[in-house]
């Protein structure tokens, strides 16, 4: 290890020292004493303190990034060595790395340093001039134009939209990027290049009670499979929860179409939770880490026995005990039960408890006849029973 390495260590500890020295002495002041206009130069000095922090932050992320892997640093991703080290949303975390990816420097594989992707967005926000916001606006744009717009024409717009970003306020700049993409790509036309670049659907996670947001871009081929299944699905009487026995296949009776009472966006997503169904009763799914592709529920004895509570699902998601026992009255449906106080595994089974025809053939064979508790044993004989 050379001296100079340490020397530089050296230094970053001693000025991280005098900043959070400098922090902590700034959050101990009283500004009773300043006037209006005062208090908004300080404010304005301090939002250009914080916004130089981010081009600080991607440096140190790309010198993380290209110094060891997420493994080495006993994570999965880079996403849980943020959100576990830092504290943060994986969100949060997500959004630091793609961000440090087009802000950051950048290492070719001949060791050359390369500029940003985004250069002068990366200038302006070192200068302390641009703000996150301006920054989510700028990367947007870029996500949105067009594959087949030129290189010299990108380079052009990004300048345009730094010095833009650097003089305006974020609404300001969201108006001038929806002006400069109708000039850029006025006809509006987009490859299957840029529909795939774009298209994405995001789960949110799931609220206080239980629901989920999602949001997303289709493509046109996943559009127009979607809608072919909703126009048969999400048709009025099909797919109602609320009837006792639910139209999943055929034409619906003039009771289920007339008692159906759901919005069209109701009747949209019971079409999407039946689409889910079917996939995963028809067993073509096969295993996923060496578990059927299945739901997967565990829950405690005494959450079953009270109607309560919230089960677990091998996801992560919540599953309240009511719809836990109602999923459990579905074929291919797994059920694991825990007692609460030992952890102890009471049960694993599936609700499909019929013995395949081999397994028919078996038990008579051991048993010599039905061992129902009805049947008087010794029962039938073998040979007066077909499989």
């Amino acid at each position: 290890m050379s001296s100079g390495a340490v020397s530089d260590r050296e230094v970053i500890t001693a000025t991280l020292d005098r900043f959070e020295a400098a922090q902590a002495e700034v959050a101990a002041l009283a500004f009773d004493a300043l006037t209006a206009p005062e208090v908004l130069s300080v404010k304005d000095r301090l939002e250009t303190v914080n916004r130089r922090q981010a081009a600080v932050d991607h440096r140190l992320t790309h010198q993380l990034t290209s110094q060891a892997s997420p493994v080495d640093l006993g994570a999965k991703s880079w996403t849980d060595v943020l959100s576990n080290r830092l504290r943060i949303g994986r969100g949060q975390a997500r959004r630091r790395l793609d961000e440090a990816d087009d802000l950051g420097p950048r290492t070719a594989m001949t060791g050359q340093h390369l500029q940003p992707v985004l250069p002068n967005v990366a200038a302006a926000q070192a200068a302390g001039t641009i703000g996150a916001e301006h920054v989510r606006i700028i990367r947007r744009f870029f996500a949105d134009l067009p594959h087949a717009v030129d290189f010299e024409t990108r380079q052009a717009c990004e300048a345009d939209l730094a010095r833009i970003a650097s003089q305006h306020t974020p609404d300001a700049l969201r108006k001038a990027a929806d002006r400069l993409m109708a000039l850029v790509h006025p006809d509006g036309d987009f490859s299957d290049v840029d529909r795939a670049r774009r298209r994405h659907l995001i789960i949110g996670k799931q609220e206080a009670d239980g629901m989920s947001k999602i949001s997303g871009l289709l493509d046109p081929e996943a559009r127009a499979t979607i809608d072919a299944v909703l126009a048969k699905w999400a048709s009025p009487g099909m797919c109602n929860p609320d009837d006792d026995a639910p139209c999943v296949d055929g034409s619906p009776s003039e009771a289920h179409i007339h008692n159906d009472q759901r919005s069209p966006a109701q009747r949209n997503h019971d079409a999407l939770k039946a689409m889910g169904r079917s996939v995963l009763a028809s067993g073509q799914l096969g295993q996923h880490n060496g578990l059927p592709c299945t739901i997967i529920v565990s829950t405690t004895l005494q959450e079953l026995e009270s109607g309560c509570g919230q089960a677990v699902t091998a996801t992560g998601s919540l599953l309240p005990i009511p719809t836990v026992i109602q999923l459990a009255s579905h074929a291919y449906h797994y059920l694991t039960i825990f007692d609460k106080h030992t952890g102890r595994a009471l049960h694993l089974g599936r609700t499909r408890r019929i013995a395949s025809a081999d397994q028919r053939i078996v038990l008579l064979a051991r048993d010599r006849g039905c061992r129902a508790p009805a049947v008087p044993w010794p029962g039938p004989t073998a040979k007066s029973i077909t499989p």
